[in-house]
């Protein structure tokens, strides 16, 4: 494991809605004394999924908080459960959460900041914008949105950040050219993205065609979106020939695991990479929706992060054969 998890018991103290279908969630732990915690941070809760026990991630809203931490659920149609369970969560229930963790890195000697968020993505950097906007800091958060309806924390984001908040709703006619917010940058300008992944592979492809250094693109991910909605698909065991059914609400990781196979794994975000296994046969499409492998790996199909990623058809894999877990823990630290 790349962190230790650190478990609590912990209470739903409150919850209110800050968008169409999104829910903000105040859940303290019972050891919560509003020590600070990174930018960017998330935790783990358990959930329950149709009566199985389950873990989510979710982004920690803005800063260290003595009350508490605050997580934002969007109801997701294409879901897993996941969000339909927080959704019914009401002040007083019991849940089990993790210590938090910080996944993106901020430099905090620099001046231009560039913050990018779509949709739910505005979790994790409305505490990152707080914090630069008080440091003084040059920083700029483009929010898409399909509508300015849909955009959730804009009037704390636009108290801390005033004309330097800038909404991108599509229903508008405003979108957002990652092509040209890049050219208009600062060469200094440090870069930190959060959104769905398809955004997220525009916005990393559009960075390196400008040359800028690649440590100057930070980003968090939700890796639940994909290229197109989850299906039930078949998975086949190449040593015994045996075929799973990976239903639309669970992951390949989740139902190998539960019929007794060893599956290793870590961050189940598709950061981490140890989860991954050989793709020995394909009849079908692969949808990967991790960001540990390169665009060249996803088009070859030859591994998959059975955490996040789905297909379409059947994939045959070797579950015997796995990428160095040090080695992979090792390229998602210091990506």
């Amino acid at each position: 494991m790349r962190f230790e998890e650190v478990w609590s018991a912990a209470t739903v103290v409150a919850t209110r809605d800050v968008a169409p279908r999104i829910r903000e969630i105040l859940i303290r732990p019972e050891n919560v004394n509003g020590t600070p915690y990174a930018v960017g941070s998330h935790i783990k809760v358990g959930v329950t999924i149709d009566g199985r026990p389950d873990v989510r991630s979710y982004s920690l809203v803005g800063e260290a908080d003595a009350a508490g931490y605050r997580i934002a659920v969007r109801l997701a149609e294409d879901s897993r459960g996941g969000s339909r369970y927080m959704w019914q969560l009401s002040a007083g229930a019991r849940l089990n959460v993790t210590a938090p963790v910080s996944l993106l890195q901020i430099d905090w000697q620099r001046r231009n900041y560039c913050l990018i968020a779509g949709g739910i993505g505005i979790t994790p950097l409305v505490g990152a914008a707080q914090v630069l906007a008080r440091r003084n800091a040059n920083v700029v958060l483009h929010h898409a949105v399909r509508s300015r309806g849909e955009a959730a924390y804009l009037e704390p984001l636009a108290a801390a950040l005033g004309d330097r908040l800038i909404v991108h709703a599509g229903d508008e006619g405003r979108r957002l050219d990652l092509a040209a917010l890049f050219a208009s940058l600062d060469p200094q300008t440090v870069v930190l993205f959060c959104g769905p992944m398809r955004m997220l592979e525009e916005a990393r492809s559009t960075w390196a065609a400008t040359g800028r250094p690649s440590a100057d693109f930070g980003y968090e991910t939700f890796g639940s979106s994909g290229r197109f909605a989850s299906q039930p698909f078949r998975v086949r065991i190449k040593e015994t020939g045996v075929e799973f059914t990976i239903p639309a609400d669970r992951s390949m990781l989740d139902v190998l695991s539960a019929a007794g196979h060893d599956m290793i794994s870590d961050c189940r975000r598709g950061e981490c990479g140890v989860c991954a296994v050989d793709v020995v046969a394909l009849d079908g499409l692969i949808d990967h929706r991790d960001v540990f492998f390169s665009d060249a790996q996803k088009r070859d199909s030859h591994k998959i992060c059975p955490c996040v990623s789905r297909a379409q058809g059947v994939v045959t894999i070797d579950t015997a054969l796995r990428p160095d877990a040090g080695f992979a823990s090792s390229v998602a630290a210091n990506r």
